[in-house]
């Protein structure tokens, strides 16, 4: 059983989602309840690059790296 919500979008989203689903031949609730879906199902763990022991940099470090080790990171 579906049940009725209300959100606010800002009103250049809300044309931006209707012309997605516009394009995509679905209402613009199919939309949402697709995109949704689509993120629920995702796994909820944040994964943080900074553990992953697979991605290794390689080349030379930038002069900033201790700095700006953020923006490197992510």
């Amino acid at each position: 059983m579906m049940q009725r919500t209300t959100i606010m979008l800002p009103e250049e989203l809300k044309l931006k989602a209707i012309q997605k689903a516009n394009k995509q031949g679905v209402s613009l609730g199919e939309l949402i309840r697709a995109a949704l879906m689509q993120l629920c199902a995702k796994n909820d763990k944040y994964h943080d690059p900074l553990f992953d022991e697979n991605n290794v940099y390689d080349g030379d470090l930038p002069d900033d790296i201790s700095l700006n080790h953020d923006d490197y990171l992510y």
